[in-house]
């Protein structure tokens, strides 16, 4: 098997960077029109950054509110605006959600496609493939394209204005990265392009886990006081270019199975993706029998930033069972990640581990001072 190593174009990160989406996208060869997929606070915030900058690259373009799931329907409706525009590209601006139903739409056109992600709450804007979700909620597929976006452009400045809990589900999402890396790396299993990890990837997953466990809480508060500092530039490249690089060309492991199969149970469906896969972290740790010190550094961190690490912190307080084995059963369901672990993995190990991780997380968050 090969090693392929996948990345966007071009990455741009910094404060007030929207104001120079136009610019970038001149120096790419993109032109109009463009229809700008937009989440509702994108389009109140950045509306009129839009019409400027594009204005001044000579760029037309029309804003089509997302609709709130990167369902199929949704996808649709959005191709179908950029076809009826006759868009030349299209640009994501919003949450994950938003930039996967772009990127989906995009390809349904062969069209290029911009990804302006307003939080940092999932690794999912320089990747090539998406999470389609049913219209109640509920992980369908992961969706593969052919290429990377042509531009990924993060204005720290509109992150540093989203609410933190956005922000602290992007780090749940990028813990999981160095983990489910390694293991596939361990297990020479195939990235999500389809080759074996590279050193480059693995470098930026271990540097994406060891810069949020550094700068978390620091970004943290940043965000809390809606000001850019070093810290929060760090961890918003973290959450977003080294998770993202990670993660595609090193692959996924249980972390992303077992939130996986949380969404399978209704009572989940208020937690973000970040939060979900954050407990799922947990849950690989156990299942997999790494050293305990691993363990409670990725537990207390957790806690120490408002992340889950007990079922009752992702609406499963008292869960029966029955509902365990549910979503262990997903978690296992064929072609998912978690078989990406180096044995067979059966629906009553993985129950088994989430039960544990929650008696784990139980007991942490019951110390005192906690």
């Amino acid at each position: 098997m090969l090693s392929v190593f996948t990345s966007p174009a071009r990455y741009t990160q910094g404060k007030n960077a929207t104001a120079a989406l136009g610019r970038e996208m001149t120096s790419l060869g993109l032109t109009g029109p463009a229809l700008i997929v937009a989440g509702t606070s994108a389009a109140r915030l950045l509306a009129s950054t839009w019409r400027k900058t594009l204005g001044e690259a000579g760029i037309t373009h029309a804003v089509f509110p997302f609709g709130g799931e990167s369902s199929q329907a949704e996808i649709d409706r959005a191709a179908a605006a950029a076809k009826e525009l006759g868009a030349r590209v299209v640009i994501g601006a919003g949450g994950g959600k938003v930039l996967d139903t772009a990127r989906a739409a995009a390809d349904a056109l062969h069209l290029p496609v911009v990804n302006c992600p307003t939080v940092v709450s999932t690794d999912a804007p320089t990747s090539a493939l998406s999470v389609i979700y049913t219209d109640d909620g509920v992980v369908q597929e992961y969706r593969f394209y052919r290429r990377n976006p042509d531009l990924v452009l993060v204005d720290t400045e509109v992150v540093a204005q989203a609410p933190p809990r956005l922000f602290v589900a992007g780090m749940g999402d990028a813990l999981s990265t160095w983990f489910e890396a390694r293991t596939c790396a361990e297990a020479h299993r195939a990235n999500m392009r389809g080759g074996t990890s590279t050193l480059a990837a693995l470098a930026l997953a271990e540097l994406c886990y060891r810069t949020v466990i550094a700068d978390g809480l620091a970004a943290l508060r940043a965000v809390e006081a809606r000001v850019v500092t070093p810290a929060l530039e760090r961890v918003a490249e973290a959450n977003t270019l080294l998770s993202g690089l990670g993660f595609e060309s090193s692959g996924l492991a249980a972390a992303h199975a077992v939130h996986n199969g949380l969404t399978a149970v209704p009572e989940t469906h208020d937690y973000l993706h970040g939060e979900k896969v954050a407990f799922g972290t947990l849950v690989q740790l156990v299942l997999e029998g790494r050293p305990q010190p691993a363990i409670d550094e990725l537990i207390g961190f957790c806690v120490l930033v408002g992340l889950p690490v007990t079922l009752a912190a992702v609406g499963l307080a008292g869960a029966t069972a029955q509902t365990v084995q549910r979503i262990a059963v997903r978690a296992c369901a064929p072609r998912e990640t978690i078989h990406n672990l180096p044995f067979e993995v059966r629906p009553d190990m993985v129950a088994d581990a989430i039960t544990a991780a929650d008696a784990l997380g139980r007991a942490w968050s019951a110390r005192p001072g906690k």
